[in-house]
């Protein structure tokens, strides 16, 4: 159990206990193994002779992590069995802020699902209604639906129409805001989406939240590498205000 300041600075061994893929490049890893973590924080996974990388667990008891196959570190991960063992240290970062929010809408871009469906179910628990955004490319990238639908109302969009609205979470978002109003919005998703929900935000002065990701290495603040402007996503987020990352050229600005 990784609990103490000390234990989630070194690595404990983690076996993998279930595996289930969806579509060619989605895959949920269950691990024999539990934590505690707030919604929003992260873990790091080792594999050894490759590295380590960060990632939102979607369950803590036991542990559970969603992956989207992008590179080395993940393709190396699509490759790991039932029995198979890894290295988790964890968790780091801060966390979602929920107190006092009475109805919240969570949207989620892609794999940035992993960082928000602990906060659906955790904000359901604590009495707030809740909507949740989702958007993917295609159907077999949708994952943790029946979850949600059990704590909040869904929206899904994607982007070939195979699935819910065709079209992108951000016109699902845009539909909402034209009829309701949030004490808070909250996302995670690939950095160009998340700035135009910021705008959206910021448009109808509505309090938002973003979980961001970065290419974290020592996970404590010390490398630099995960460096945002004057903030460090893994010390000083991964989680953010929309009125701090409104502020940060770096987050607002792609090329």
């Amino acid at each position: 159990m990784l609990t103490s300041r000390f234990e989630r600075n070194r690595f404990v061994g983690a076996k993998i206990i279930n595996v289930q893929s969806y579509g060619a490049d989605i895959k949920i890893f269950e691990f024999e193994c539990k934590l505690k973590a707030k919604p929003g924080q992260f873990i790091m996974l080792w594999l050894p002779g490759i590295g380590e990388r960060p990632f939102s667990p979607t369950k803590t008891n036991p542990l559970e992590l969603a992956v989207k196959k992008r590179g080395l570190f993940t393709k190396k991960m699509f490759e790991l069995k039932v029995g198979d063992c890894v290295g988790i240290r964890g968790p780091y970062g801060k966390g979602f802020k929920y107190e006092n929010v009475k109805h919240a809408c969570l949207v989620a871009g892609g794999i940035g699902i992993a960082a928000l469906v602990r906060l659906a179910e955790t904000l359901s628990n604590n009495g707030a209604m809740v909507d949740f955004v989702y958007g993917v490319r295609k159907r077999d990238q949708l994952v943790f639906l029946e979850r949600i639908e059990k704590v909040a109302e869904l929206f899904v969009s994607t982007e070939d129409g195979s699935f819910g609205k065709k079209g992108t979470c951000i016109e699902l978002l845009k539909r909402l805001l034209a009829s309701k109003r949030y004490d808070c919005i909250y996302c995670c998703g690939p950095e160009p989406m998340m700035v135009q929900v910021l705008a959206l935000c910021k448009h109808y002065n509505i309090k938002s939240q973003f979980s961001l990701e970065r290419r974290m290495k020592c996970a404590v603040g010390i490398c630099g590498h995960c460096a945002l402007g004057s903030k460090l996503v893994c010390k000083d987020g991964p989680v953010f205000s929309g009125k701090t990352l409104a502020s940060i050229r770096e987050f607002m600005v792609h090329e």
